[in-house]
């Protein structure tokens, strides 16, 4: 059984806004988890342990962590926030899922 990898950007500046995209790729992952689809959320499940560790939230620190859970995932799908397009993070995953040859869906945010 496998799961889908759910991308998002998270690291900015402000860290209301990275706030603000935690919580947005909870309610995303939290809709298609009611769907019955099994969801990887980098974001969504590591943003706490990051925040209660104090571990550093750039790419470089995440990267092997992400690479072994794309490698798993049956697809990734990217949620287009705002800023999706300039990530590094995001950018980074999609050019791995494609290495391993998995299908890169994109899903708009609610209300966009």
């Amino acid at each position: 059984m496998s799961y889908t990898y759910l991308a998002s950007p998270y690291t900015h500046d402000d860290p209301e806004v990275m706030e603000q995209r935690f919580q947005a790729v909870c309610r995303v992952a939290a809709r298609m988890m009611r769907k019955g689809e099994l969801v990887f959320s980098p974001i969504a499940h590591t943003h706490p342990i990051a925040v209660v560790g104090e571990l550093p939230r750039s790419w470089e620190f995440w990267e092997r962590y992400d690479r072994a859970m794309i490698s798993h995932a049956s697809k990734v799908v990217v949620l287009t926030l705002p800023g999706w397009t300039h990530s590094r993070g995001v950018a980074a995953e999609i050019t791995i899922a494609k290495e391993l040859g998995l299908a890169v869906e994109h899903l708009r945010p609610e209300g966009a």
